[in-house]
């Protein structure tokens, strides 16, 4: 069972199986993310090897993550030394491109000042052809896997996007969606037409296709000349109404203040910026079509109208399945936004609405965008597993839709449960999963009626064949 100390108000209090995970697996996503680029966690060879193994179980693929190898002596005297050696290593044995780094507790407890390790790094070996470093603060202690990886987004952005005539491209930054995801929002780009840098991408390094012979570094990526150009872009859109608010990257840190990507671009190169939900359910799909529309002059191809179409022919098919069931919904706050204002629309009442995020503006922002319809619903930030088991007794939910991570509480209470999100350790097929663009939402409210069906006819005594 993991432990974790909660912030804010209620600090030193633990959380039990926390409903997070931890920051520089954020971290490491978004760097998979980067065209011939490798992971480094600056601190102890554990911190690479969870993150491994939870990367791994999730996509089904080889993942390398290198680690600074923090001891006793190194968290005592500095890491220096295993930064060099690091570093070193990576080029020595990988030959990278990108070579990302993400702080882990232990270096930043101690004060690493990583910057200045890597200029140093930089200046001393200035007759060599290094690979690009970028460096994102993502201490476990600080916010949660979410937090880190849009930190390190806003980072490796930061670091790269240069100050260019304006171009007529656009950025669209995902969020941690699925390789899936990604393929099905890189086809809608396409149908538009659009010049674009979609950052991060993963679609094919978290998704191999069958190799004859290993690749240390998988093909894929976002290249680092398209990172470049971000800075050049006619506009830039983002999915998430949280993201990482009330976090700081210790490469952007301007008196406390916490930047997104595209919130970045816009102060630093004049891009600008639009925020999106994620794109889950009806209302908020047509929201990005929409802009995508303002923002290539074009109308949206049948084939986009006909998904819408069948959609809603799907929500009236299945009404009789859904109306007046009771969910729970956990997972990361952005995600359970999008999947909230989609059990709404499909007659579905959440009757917990959970997340491990360690900001406070899930509760409001869901209040305003549901007009107050979840003015009365529980929505807990900082929770962890054993308390969403403690409380569902007394709501009487009907299913459960969040990770794997849940499946304990859907098995006590004899209810279905709709893995969505990350991460999932007990089904097969988690990076094709789709949850975004009308296409994406048909999966998702397939996958939830089905879960209702078959729990009534397994749960049933004649056990129908005719639902």
């Amino acid at each position: 069972m993991d432990i974790a100390v909660k912030e804010g108000p209620e600090s030193f209090s633990s959380l039990r199986n926390a409903c997070k995970l931890c920051s520089p697996l954020g971290a490491s996503v978004v760097f998979k993310g980067i065209e011939g680029c490798i992971p480094m966690i600056h601190g102890s060879q554990g911190c690479a090897t969870y993150i491994r193994r939870y990367l791994i179980s999730h996509y089904k693929e080889p993942v390398d993550i290198a680690s600074s190898n923090f001891s006793e002596e190194t968290t005592i005297f500095g890491g220096h030394k295993n930064f060099n050696n690091g570093l070193d290593n990576i080029i020595k044995q990988y030959h990278p491109g990108v070579i990302g780094i993400s702080s882990a507790c232990l270096s930043e407890t101690i004060g690493e000042d990583i910057n200045m390790l890597i200029k140093e790094y930089e200046a001393s070996n200035k007759d060599t052809d290094l690979p690009v470093l970028i460096h994102a603060s993502t201490p476990g202690y600080q916010g949660t896997h979410i937090d880190g990886f849009h930190d390190t987004v806003t980072a490796s952005v930061a670091v790269l996007a240069e100050e260019n005539q304006s171009g007529t491209h656009i950025n669209i930054f995902p969020g941690f969606v699925s390789p899936e995801d990604i393929r099905h929002l890189k086809d809608i780009l396409d149908s538009f037409g659009f010049d674009y840098v979609l950052f991060p991408d993963y679609s094919d390094s978290l998704d191999n296709p069958n190799w004859s012979e290993y690749h240390l570094i998988p093909p894929g990526g976002t290249p680092v000349a398209d990172l470049r150009r971000t800075g050049s872009a006619s506009a830039s859109i983002e999915f998430g109404y949280v993201l990482n608010e009330g976090t700081t990257n210790s490469r952007i840190k301007k008196n406390k203040q916490s930047f997104t990507a595209a919130k970045w671009l816009e102060k630093n190169r004049n891009v600008s910026a639009n925020r999106l939900g994620l794109p889950i359910g009806i209302r908020e799909t047509d929201r990005f079509f929409e802009l995508l529309k303002k923002l290539s002059g074009k109308e949206t191809d049948r084939k986009y109208t006909m998904e819408r179409g069948r959609l809603i022919d799907s929500y009236v098919d299945g009404h009789k399945y859904l109306f007046g069931k009771r969910a729970i919904v956990y997972g990361d706050e952005d995600l359970v936004i999008g999947t909230v204002l989609f059990l709404l629309e499909i007659g579905i009442e959440p009757v917990l609405i959970a997340s491990g995020g360690v900001g406070e503006s899930l509760k409001p922002i869901l209040d305003r965008l549901t007009e107050g319809k979840t003015k009365d619903i529980p929505v807990m930030n900082n929770m962890d597993f054993e308390s969403i088991n403690e409380k569902s007794d007394a709501l009487k939910p009907d299913i459960l839709i969040g990770s794997s991570k849940g499946y304990y509480v859907a098995r006590r209470l004899g209810i279905p449960i709709v893995r969505t999100g990350f991460p999932v350790h007990d089904r097969f097929g988690a990076q094709r999963l789709q949850h975004v663009g009308y296409k994406g939402t048909q999966q998702l409210f397939d996958r939830i009626v089905n879960a209702l069906i078959e729990h009534k006819q397994e749960d049933s005594a004649v056990g129908y064949k005719y639902m």
